[in-house]
C-alpha cells in the first residue's frame, strides 16, 4: 500500500457489457487513467456468473482473479443484469465488491430493484458520444483513484 493509502497491485475491474462498443469506451476510458487496472470483459450475465463462481472456463483462479469493482449493464442475454446483481450480493465471496450498475434503463422499476439488490452506484449511459465519455471519465476517477475498495 503507498502512502496515500492506494494498492500498488492493479484494481482489477469486471466489465459485464454485452454491446461491443460500448465496452471498447468504457475499456479505452478506463485504460486512461492513472492508476494501474486489468479489465476482464464479459458479454453476458451466464458467463460472468461463471467467472465470478469460477465455474467452466473460469476455474482457475490465475483466469478469473477477483474483482475489486463490478460494472454492470442491466441488458444482457442468458441471465440478465439484476439476476447478476442478485446472486453477487447473496454470495458472502462477493457480496463486498462494490458493484456499479452502468445501463441504458432510466427506468425507475431498475433503479429501484438495483438498489434493492445492494448496487453501490447507478449510472445511465448517456446517447451522446462525449457525454458518454465525460461520464466514463469520472466514473474511472471515482472508483479507480479515490474510492477505497476492499481487496478479497
Amino acid at each position: 500500500m503507498t502512502e496515500s493509502g492506494r494498492f500498488d497491485s492493479p484494481v482489477v475491474i469486471l466489465l459485464i457489457e454485452d454491446n461491443p462498443s460500448h465496452a471498447e469506451l468504457i475499456m479505452r476510458s478506463l485504460g486512461d487513467h492513472r492508476t494501474q487496472n486489468q479489465i476482464y470483459h464479459v458479454s453476458d450475465g451466464e458467463v460472468a456468473l461463471d467467472y465470478l463462481f469460477r465455474r467452466n472456463d473460469f476455474a482457475d483462479p490465475a483466469n478469473s482473479p477477483t474483482p475489486q469493482v463490478i460494472l454492470l449493464d442491466l441488458r444482457l442475454p442468458k441471465v440478465d443484469g439484476l439476476e447478476v446483481l442478485r446472486r453477487v450480493k447473496q454470495s458472502a465471496d462477493l457480496s463486498a465488491i462494490p458493484v456499479v450498475i452502468l445501463t441504458t434503463s432510466e427506468a425507475e422499476r431498475d433503479v429501484t430493484m438495483a438498489y434493492e439488490l445492494h448496487a453501490n452506484s447507478y449510472l445511465v449511459k448517456p446517447v451522446v458520444f462525449s457525454k458518454f465519455i465525460q461520464l466514463m471519465d469520472q466514473l474511472g476517477f471515482y472508483w479507480l483513484n479515490w474510492n477505497h475498495t476492499q481487496r478479497i
